[in-house]
């Protein structure tokens, strides 16, 4: 709660206001994210999973190589629905492998070790909770080849700049032989990204608005949601979608464990969330300024998303 009260602070007393997404996913926040993965609007999902389904015979033979065993590191796992995939195709073919899911969620991580044990209790399973880059470091000494999962859009959650520095610290931590897999959510009709990230269904507000919600929850905060609305832009030349909370009036909300009073005016935004979209040429320089290169990339049907498995550039 420590670091949560002082970044909430920090976001809130800055100009313009903004708060870190990651604080979206508390208990709450999981079920809001698995209703919006299952709306026909959100795209995503769907797409990913055609993709590891078309492309899971060749993604094995990449990811195994000589027969060689490795860990399948997964950033940001979730529920590991699209993973399962993977492991069950890996599985039913006897490719030797262990799974290491790595999430700041504990309570998803709970549930997706269980599901997994219960339904392939020979699988080796090491589930690690906390922030990436520390868990990959606990992963460095490993004999094992390492192929490191981003999918969902996670690497969308950074601006460009930061999407960059995100890549080196993962670049940093991995060996030579080591592979990353990463998926990109592609530029496409406008109106198709906007009713994934603001749907009729209210969803996407919901989720928004639950980092307010875990504040009041949490830290003794005094936000009343109705006074605030989700608001969603996309840039299509930039690829960035952004989402924002909109304080409907002038307002002052307390929040008792910081000992503060935020001020808001009539229609003052918070910056909560960043779902960058890129073209393939983007994807192409990222990767090479983090001193990756591509080895494949999988596409679905559609041309909305693009699963890319890249290497060092040595």
């Amino acid at each position: 709660m420590e670091e949560f009260g002082k970044d909430v602070l920090e976001g809130l007393t800055a100009k313009p206001k903004y708060l870190s997404s990651k604080y979206i996913y508390d208990a709450e926040g999981d079920k809001i994210f698995q209703r919006i993965m299952k709306m026909p609007e959100y795209y995503l999902t769907n797409c990913e999973f055609e993709i590891l389904e078309t492309y899971k015979d060749e993604l094995m033979h990449h990811f195994s190589g000589n027969g060689d065993s490795f860990e399948l590191v997964e950033l940001g796992a979730g529920d590991g629905l699209k993973t399962k995939i993977l492991l069950q195709h890996f599985l039913k073919k006897n490719v030797r492998f262990s799974y290491v899911p790595i999430d700041i969620s504990h309570n998803i991580l709970t549930k997706l070790e269980a599901d997994i044990l219960d339904r392939w209790p020979q699988m080796n399973v090491e589930v690690l909770h906390g922030e990436y880059f520390s868990a990959l470091e606990s992963l460095q000494e490993d004999k094992e080849n390492k192929v490191i999962l981003l999918l969902g859009s996670n690497i969308g959650n950074f601006p460009k700049k930061e999407a960059l520095n995100f890549l080196n610290d993962i670049r940093n931590r991995m060996n030579d032989e080591d592979q990353l897999l990463i998926g990109f959510d592609l530029k496409k009709d406008p109106d198709v990204i906007l009713q994934a990230y603001s749907d009729p269904h209210g969803h996407s507000e919901a989720f928004s608005k639950n980092v307010l919600a875990r504040i009041n929850r949490e830290l003794g905060g005094q936000f009343d949601l109705n006074r605030f609305r989700h608001f969603q832009h996309y840039h299509p030349v930039e690829g960035n979608c952004e989402s924002f909370l909109i304080s409907s009036e002038k307002q002052e909300v307390r929040i008792e464990a910081l000992g503060v009073a935020i001020h808001f005016d009539k229609s003052e935004p918070i910056h909560v969330e960043i779902s960058q979209k890129y073209d393939f040429t983007g994807i192409k320089a990222l990767l090479s300024a983090a001193g990756l290169k591509i080895k494949q990339s999988f596409q679905d049907e559609r041309g909305y998303f693009s699963d890319v498995l890249c290497e060092i550039n040595v």
